[in-house]
């Protein structure tokens, strides 16, 4: 019984160059989401308004708009492996630039809309490479347990980051907990540099707005992929309310209280992701993927009802876990069907999935607290997810009738 739902850890024994991925983003995104707590506490506690906190979402998502599809072509011409250390030398700069604002005696708000701003660019440069390596690096019958290997690698660093984040804050100040995350990028570079080179597999593989068009258009021959992307756009669109912990937890005890808040739905999503055995036996992706949707929203409207912190706690935790289990089975269909040569473009088009839900959702939350209360932006925004869940799967037949095995490569 332990052995059908514990997590399969085979990739880690079978491949060097996925063990220091591995552990190199293990500890990058720990910092990463140290900072990610950082910087809206700074931006709420300059201006008082959760309305700026949503638009420091969409600030970070119109960069990533720009430079993803560029970042997808690049993942499908160049060496996976050197961009990855490219962008996290970048990241690394502007996490150093963080420090030095919070250091001065009048912290700039404009620095930390512009580090938000570079930080989601070099992400969205990123992303698409990395995520594109995995496959390269684990043998195909791993694949599926790689990717349960990789959601609670980052699971975790998004429970232990904003805890120490929160921590960290209230105990030491901002320039320190900034500096913890510079300090992670050296782990995570010399892992980097550790690895073998990943370079693409054609080598007549160009970077052009033809390349670009060639992913989209691939995209939108494939029922199941729109699904996988549309149906996770909606849920975080609509049933994101990341943008008003701040203000909750400014009501509820402060930063600890706000680490606590972004901490919730990964442990929740932890969880699903250390027992994420059980995976294998399901074959109906698309309609696994739906339902997890739904949960998620459901799980944000009893966020919106909690009437003390635990409750509010234990409902962003069946949020995180119903996002897991969807999370886990779109990869599975992207890391599956899709041709190794198309991999770094279509990795652009997820990352612009599972980013512009959050960040336009943040900023739609805060927007609607703003005009009618922070209940009502919550709660409304998880009725319209479930809502959405439903339209589109009944809109999209072949995404809720994908079964394992069915666009296979």
């Amino acid at each position: 019984m332990l052995s059908s739902v514990a997590v399969d850890v085979a990739p880690l024994r079978a491949s060097r160059d996925f063990r220091l991925l591995f552990i190199g983003q293990g500890v990058s995104i720990a910092g990463g989401m140290i900072t990610y707590v950082a910087i809206p506490f700074q931006v709420f506690a300059l201006t008082h308004s959760s309305l700026a906190v949503g638009l420091l979402s969409l600030t970070e998502f119109v960069p990533i708009a720009a430079v993803a599809f560029l970042g997808g072509a690049l993942a499908d011409a160049v060496d996976r492996r050197r961009m990855v250390l490219l962008t996290e030398a970048g990241l690394a700069v502007v996490s150093t630039a963080l420090v030095v604002n919070a250091a001065v005696g009048r912290p700039q708000l404009a620095v930390l809309f512009v580090a938000a701003a570079c930080t989601a660019a070099l992400d969205g440069l990123q992303r698409p490479s990395l995520d594109a390596m995995v496959p390269r690096l684990v043998v195909r019958e791993q694949i599926q347990a790689a990717a349960a290997l990789e959601s609670m690698r980052g699971t975790f660093g998004r429970v232990l980051g904003p805890a120490i984040g929160g921590g960290l804050i209230a105990l030491v100040g901002l320039p320190l907990t900034y500096g913890v995350d510079v300090a992670t990028f050296a782990v995570s570079t010399v892992a980097l540099l550790m690895m073998n080179a990943v370079p693409p597999r054609d080598p007549e593989a160009r970077i052009n707005v033809r390349a670009v068009v060639d992913g989209l258009r691939y995209a939108r021959r494939r029922q199941d992929l729109l699904g996988t992307y549309l149906v996770d756009m909606s849920a975080m669109f609509f049933g994101m309310p990341q943008a008003l912990f701040p203000q909750i937890a400014a009501q509820l005890g402060g930063p600890a209280v706000l680490g606590v808040l972004y901490a919730a739905p990964s442990a929740g999503a932890l969880l699903t992701s250390s027992t994420s055995g059980w995976i294998k036996q399901v074959h109906r992706h698309g309609r696994a993927i739906a339902i997890a949707a739904a949960v998620w929203g459901a799980a944000i409207i009893g966020f919106g009802f909690a009437p003390v912190l635990w409750v509010a706690l234990l409902a962003l935790a069946i949020a995180g876990a119903a996002d897991m289990v969807s999370g886990l089975f779109r990869l599975t269909i992207w890391n599956r069907t899709i041709p190794d040569a198309m991999r770094g473009r279509l990795a652009s088009i997820e990352l612009l999935s599972y980013t512009s839900g959050p960040s336009l959702g943040n900023f739609e939350a805060g927007v609607v607290a703003a005009l009618a209360g922070v209940r009502t932006s919550i709660v409304s925004g998880g009725v319209l997810c479930v809502a959405a869940t439903v339209a589109l799967s009944a809109a999209l037949p072949r995404f809720w009738r994908y079964r394992s095995g069915d666009a296979d490569v």
